[in-house]
């Protein structure tokens, strides 16, 4: 490689990592980090010279996807429409906390539910908290289940998590909103209405808006098929969207988790469920007292 070019690729990777507040270093021992670079992977030589090539457009931050335990759904009930019980209404089986082997102990099962204990400490989340996933990745399914929160409550349903080490669930996955949209803050913020519950958070509002009120049994459903994903409540299609297309993107656009706003986050999003278009299932904790039961979920492959 030519020395220009090679002083070129120096120079914009010095201009990242001063832009990003630094950037982790290579291995003492030679082998350098992983970069995702528009969806592949690439070191970190790979990428400077893939930035020089691009010119003005600056490379993803990096980040590095966690290879964690999963479950073998074979081994969960499945009933003769071929509906797969997720929660057994006794333990957790299946369960884990996202980005760690083992269930955070702010989660538990409470009459018959999954119950989120309510720290109050919003998004920070209880001591041991932390979002809760179903150890398995899934492509085309239909899941269903029943909510309720307590008086102010926030929490969410996530599909096609990415395990990404050190940042949020939602960073790489859409999510169902579930909030007491009444007494919680966050119903009256975003865009006509689209933080309320069952939308499309801060992208599209649930139409009609029909949630129960705080401490009353809720039913939904997700759809997600090829890319077309359908939100339900209470037996009503309410939001539809299709992701990787062209509508996909100006949402993103448009919302907190835009390229400008988030880097990281529209990256992942842009190419949510990464390569194989497949990710986790997964509950918020978001420091509140909600409850989820009967979750269970029909492959459609």
């Amino acid at each position: 490689m030519k020395k220009s070019v090679l002083f070129v690729s120096a120079a914009l990777m010095m201009c990242y990592f001063t832009s990003c507040g630094g950037g982790k270093k290579k291995d003492e021992a030679g082998g350098g980090h992983q970069l995702r670079y528009r969806g592949e992977k690439k070191t970190d030589e790979a990428a400077a010279d893939v930035t020089a090539e691009a010119g003005t457009e600056a490379a993803v931050p990096e980040y590095k996807l966690l290879d964690l335990p999963t479950v073998d759904l074979s081994k969960f009930p499945k009933d003769a429409d071929g509906w797969i019980t997720m929660f057994d209404g006794k333990t957790l089986n299946g369960w884990r906390g996202y980005d760690r082997t083992d269930v955070p102990n702010a989660w538990e099962v409470n009459d018959g539910a999954i119950h989120i204990k309510g720290s109050g400490a919003g998004e920070a989340g209880a001591k041991d908290g932390g979002d809760l996933v179903f150890a398995h990745k899934f492509k085309n399914f239909e899941l269903e289940w029943e909510w309720k929160v307590a008086k102010g409550a926030n929490s969410g349903v996530f599909i096609m998590i990415q395990e990404v080490e050190g940042q949020p669930s939602y960073i790489s996955a859409p999510e169902f909103q579930i909030l007491d949209n009444a007494n919680h803050p966050d119903a009256k913020l975003g865009k006509d209405g689209n933080r309320m519950s069952a939308s499309l958070y801060d992208m599209i509002p649930a139409k009609p808006q029909n949630s129960k009120p705080f401490g009353e049994w809720n039913k939904s459903k997700i759809m997600c098929y090829k890319g077309t994903v359908v939100h339900y409540q209470n037996d009503e299609p309410v939001v539809e969207y299709h992701l990787w297309t062209q509508q996909w993107k100006e949402m993103l656009d448009k919302s907190k988790f835009s390229k400008d706003k988030w880097p990281l986050a529209y990256e992942l999003l842009l190419n949510c469920g990464g390569p194989n278009k497949e990710g986790f299932i997964g509950l918020q904790d978001h420091g509140d007292d909600v409850w989820y039961r009967n979750i269970k979920i029909k492959i459609l492959d």
